[in-house]
């Protein structure tokens, strides 16, 4: 009934990808990835990680698209992108090497999806350091590279942080030097497990444009009612 697949040492802390079945929740493998003691992602849950890429995207117009994905965990969010014919090149940015070789060796369901699609490309490096280095940029192969869409599930919140250093990223001036990494017109869209903020909402709109944000709501099982997350969506000012 329960597995631990792997457990490596990273510089977050010690980081796990397990796998369970709960009897009373049918037959299917359930998959877990544990930082420490916390609870990073479980394939229980995935419904808003999935509207992180169908909101983005469908906020972002033309064809031949460039995106980014800001973490790549069990791969939800990018396997969802790549559904959209629209896409010439992902580019999937994670901090741990771990995670990606969970992906690369198909220890979990969507790495075989993720591998087969040439247009996926795993990018080894922290998000928040190459979205505040527009002179680097996400694609390694093309330094100052600008995106159509960059989506961002990486913290749980925009005050509740994976890595504490990563708060500084929520400032005007850090959002802005990523936004500076988009096309015109684009779109920034990011993941939170709260409902929409209206202080994180305020701050989005001294960058961008416009800014939406969407409540998702699904099902669960271990509380037998609706749970929610939101998705804010941002649009870089067109030329």
């Amino acid at each position: 009934m329960f597995e631990e697949i792997d457990s490596q040492d990273s510089a977050l802390g010690e980081i796990s990808l397990r796998r369970r079945r709960i009897p009373a929740l049918g037959e299917r493998d359930i998959y877990e990835v544990k930082l420490g003691d916390e609870f990073l992602m479980s394939s229980m849950f995935y419904d808003a990680e999935e509207a992180l890429s169908t909101l983005g995207l469908a906020a972002v117009q033309g064809e031949n698209l460039s995106v980014v994905v800001g973490g790549l965990g069990l791969g939800y969010t990018a396997v969802k992108a790549l559904e959209d014919a629209r896409i010439d090149e992902l580019f999937i940015v994670e901090a741990l090497d771990t995670v990606i070789g969970w992906h690369r060796d198909e220890k979990v369901p969507l790495g075989k999806i993720l591998n087969a699609d040439s247009r996926n490309h795993y990018v080894l490096g922290s998000f928040f350091e190459l979205a505040t280095q527009p002179e680097l940029g996400f694609d390694p192969a093309v330094p100052g590279k600008r995106f159509d869409a960059i989506l961002l599930d990486i913290d749980h919140s925009p005050s509740e942080f994976l890595n504490a250093a990563n708060a500084g990223f929520y400032t005007t001036q850090n959002l802005s030097l990523m936004a500076s990494q988009i096309k015109p017109g684009g779109v920034f869209a990011m993941w939170s497990q709260n409902l929409p903020d209206a202080e994180f909402e305020a701050l989005l709109g001294s960058v961008f444009a416009s800014v939406a944000s969407h409540v998702v709501s699904f099902y669960n099982p271990f509380q037998n009612t609706e749970s929610t997350n939101s998705v804010y969506v941002c649009t870089v000012a067109a030329e």
